[in-house]
């Protein structure tokens, strides 16, 4: 152990791969927060919490089932000649799973203006958004659990920059949530964002892969045509 700690590779890997848990985790943190954004003010923080726990939690098991989650790339059956494996019917239900919840987002987002002008403010339950974070905290945490079998080779710097990477989520989750909220405009591109993560996931569970780095940027990219619209606005 104290070889892996002086060893510089072992610091390379390790702020490399928190570094890419952090970005791959910018999905979950939007997702938390839309969720999150429905709940009473007084239990907001307790949920991203929780929320982000859990991601935290499912990351550092599947980590530790390594041999399990190779076999979730084996092939369970064949379609003709494309071969069906645990880890695409995951992404498939997944994917579906955020694209669906996005849209009621959507629609809960306009039915709650219209909801709220009449002095009626809607508010959601604290246990089923935690049930719904918890389910899709599983498809998001594929993406990172790979990546990082992928880049480090010694599962204590794994489970290190995970940690490391989910305790900043948790810094900046309240930020990013007060954001979203603060300009509805945003919250309408972050719920397009999801949907358009939705989209990749079912395009990877066929095996047409789409770079997140190209969904990353047309997100931020619209983003910042937002923010100059809203500065023109006023």
């Amino acid at each position: 152990m104290s070889a892996l700690i002086t060893d510089p590779q072992t610091w390379v890997a390790f702020v490399t791969l928190s570094l890419l848990e952090i970005v791959l985790g910018i999905d979950n943190i939007v997702f938390i927060s839309i969720l999150v954004a429905r709940l009473p003010r007084a239990e907001q923080q307790l949920a991203r919490i929780t929320g982000l726990t859990l991601a935290m939690l499912t990351r550092t098991a599947l980590l530790f089932s390594i041999v399990w989650l190779t076999r979730l790339v084996q092939p369970w059956f064949y379609l003709g000649a494309r071969p069906v494996s645990a880890r695409d019917l995951i992404l498939l239900l997944g994917g579906l799973f955020l694209i669906a919840k996005a849209v009621v987002e959507i629609h809960h987002t306009l039915e709650g203006a219209g909801v709220q002008e009449r002095g009626q403010p809607l508010h959601a339950r604290l246990l089923p958004i935690v049930a719904q974070i918890a389910a899709i905290d599983v498809v998001f945490s594929l993406d990172s659990v790979f990546t990082a079998v992928g880049l480090a080779k010694d599962l204590p710097i794994m489970v290190a920059a995970i940690i490391v990477a989910i305790l900043v989520m948790m810094w900046v989750s309240r930020s990013i949530g007060a954001f979203i909220e603060r300009y509805p405009t945003i919250k309408m591109l972050a719920l397009a964002f999801l949907i358009l993560i939705g989209v990749a996931l079912v395009a990877e569970s066929f095996h047409f892969e789409i770079p997140k780095g190209y969904l990353y940027f047309a997100m931020a990219f619209s983003v910042a045509v937002e923010l100059i619209n809203t500065r023109v606005r006023r």
